[in-house]
């Protein structure tokens, strides 16, 4: 493990006062790390990956005797060093073939991974399709029931949306959603052991519609990816609380009676006392009246004068 160390001028200090923690953190660094034997499948989706990730990304070209699910201190080293809290592993083995791992850390101490199986890649340059800009922020869409009934599909998609969720911003310009980024979740097997998953990246195109809004075509960009989950760490109770802890900075207190939707849509519940329906004073209409007895009313008295 590292030692903190202390900064010798004024440069060193805004260096580590940079990797802080802070209110608003900066943008998540990933890591991609080849083991010490890779196959090409592996290298290529590594490489793939590496390039939807830019410039938030550290790309390790040298062989690393890692294996994050048996020893964790070497991805732990690699995210204290290079100060980033999301990596991918790379290796190949006869028992599991073309083995990719996705992770994620939390004050540079493994959090949870995913382990999966490269069924088949179609890499970017086989595609040779129109590339989009390094940086862009991608538009995230997942597909089938798994990603909200299989507790494996779920972890899958947090550590996906982290990996390619880039910077924060409050708006998206239409012109500049130019990636978009499909999982799909395959059928599941006969014991519920989740099926293949379909990753697939595209590039936007709008063209003229007669209207305002302009009509968006997909194109392949690559890469393509099937993946078959094979391992999964979960984190502990204690670190997923720690890590998903709201700053007091930026907590907000429940109103009370104040709730809203799931389309955002603000609600009020007024509470009111006791009320005497019986007591209330109402209008009184003259038809509705009862008639004790059976004296006739003003209009019949009329009419019996006039006929006599």
């Amino acid at each position: 493990m590292l030692l903190q160390p202390k900064a010798k001028n004024a440069r060193s200090k805004r260096f580590l006062t940079n990797r802080d923690p802070k209110v608003f953190e900066n943008p998540k660094t990933s890591i991609f790390v080849r083991g010490s034997t890779t196959s090409q499948v592996v290298l290529d989706t590594l490489k793939d990956l590496y390039s939807l990730s830019k410039p938030n990304a550290i790309n390790f070209t040298k062989k690393n005797q890692i294996h994050p699910f048996d020893d964790e201190t070497g991805i732990e080293f690699f995210s204290r060093k290079n100060d980033s809290s999301l990596f991918a592993v790379g290796m190949h083995s006869k028992k599991r073939p073309h083995n990719l791992i996705l992770g994620r850390t939390f004050n540079h101490q493994v959090l949870d991974m995913v382990e999966m199986g490269v069924e088949r890649c179609t890499t970017i340059k086989e595609i040779n399709s129109r590339v989009c800009a390094a940086g862009t922020k991608p538009l995230m869409v997942f597909n089938g029931e798994a990603f909200a009934q299989n507790e494996q599909m779920i972890r899958l998609k947090n550590i996906l949306l982290d990996f390619f969720r880039g910077e924060s911003a409050d708006k998206v310009s239409l012109k500049g959603l130019e990636c978009v980024i499909t999982v799909t979740a395959g059928p599941t097997g006969i014991n519920g052991e989740p099926g293949l998953v379909f990753l697939r990246t595209y590039t936007t195109s709008l063209k003229k519609s007669g209207v305002r809004q302009p009509r968006i075509e997909l194109e392949e960009m690559g890469p393509a990816l099937d993946l078959r989950i094979r391992r999964v760490r979960y984190p502990t109770d204690e670190m997923w609380k720690q890590a998903t802890k709201i700053p007091k900075e930026l907590y907000q207190p429940k109103v009370k009676n104040i709730s809203r939707d799931g389309l955002g849509d603000k609600y009020g519940r007024v509470h009111l006392g006791k009320q005497g329906i019986e007591k209330i004073q109402t209008s009184k209409v003259k038809a509705l009246r009862k008639r004790l007895d059976n004296k006739p009313s003003k209009r019949q008295r009329t009419d019996d004068a006039d006929e006599s």
